[in-house]
């Protein structure tokens, strides 16, 4: 298990940090855990503000496939994946790669990328549903934070299992108060969140033994 930033070639997103401080309500959290079209497609107040492909997962792809040894007819898992973006460009960087993606939002899938048809599911990382060991790697982006705490212990017992610890997970955190301070003004949907050694004792604690990383707002 190692900290390992995957993700550096991914562009960062413009976040107005103190709109969404003075904007986010209740209601915006309840209709945001709803994953519908509000939250991917809606008002920025609500979630992405319009969830649209643009390619720029192909280079972290590339990455993960560097990273993980992989190869063409290896099988690859997105735990989280929305409308499947990060699979597609799975799919364009190692073409013969079997990618495959899970996420709780009908609305996502329903709206996914074309390419990525038959390849998404409909599920909860509570309990994906896979035998044990088969991807070659299991990722989730952002994705179990959404869960309490129990829920997160048992999402990574999921990853693991279905991937035996060759997985990578990055999750909401913060290394410093104020760090932690913005996050709980500009947060929506995740349930759990702490500092790194937090989430360590955590993985430990899930026997989890992949790659971790974790996203911080500044």
């Amino acid at each position: 298990m190692a900290e390992v930033n995957l993700l550096t070639k991914l562009p960062r997103g413009k976040r107005n940090l103190s709109a969404r401080a003075t904007a986010k309500t209740e209601e915006h959290i309840r209709i945001s855990r709803e994953y519908g079209e509000t939250y991917f497609d809606g008002p920025r107040e609500y979630g992405y503000g319009g969830y649209r492909y643009d390619g720029r997962w192909v280079p972290v792809a590339q990455d993960f496939i560097t990273h993980f040894s992989l190869k063409p007819g290896d099988r690859v898992l997105d735990v989280g994946c929305a409308k499947g973006f990060l699979v597609k460009d799975f799919m364009i960087a190692c073409p013969e790669l079997e990618a495959f993606g899970l996420d709780i939002s009908r609305y996502a899938l329903m709206h996914c990328e074309v390419e990525t048809t038959g390849r998404l599911h409909l599920g909860n990382a509570l309990e994906l549903p896979f035998p044990d060991n088969s991807f070659r790697c299991a990722i989730s982006l952002n994705t179990i934070h959404n869960l309490d705490r129990a829920g997160c212990l048992q999402a990574l017992k999921e990853i693991q299992r279905v991937s035996g610890g060759r997985a990578f997970v990055q999750v909401d955190s913060y290394r410093t108060p104020e760090q932690k301070a913005v996050f709980e003004e500009w947060v929506l949907t995740a349930r759990f969140h702490d500092y790194p050694q937090g989430w360590i004792a955590l993985f430990n604690e899930a026997g989890y033994t992949g790659d971790y990383f974790w996203t911080i707002i500044e």
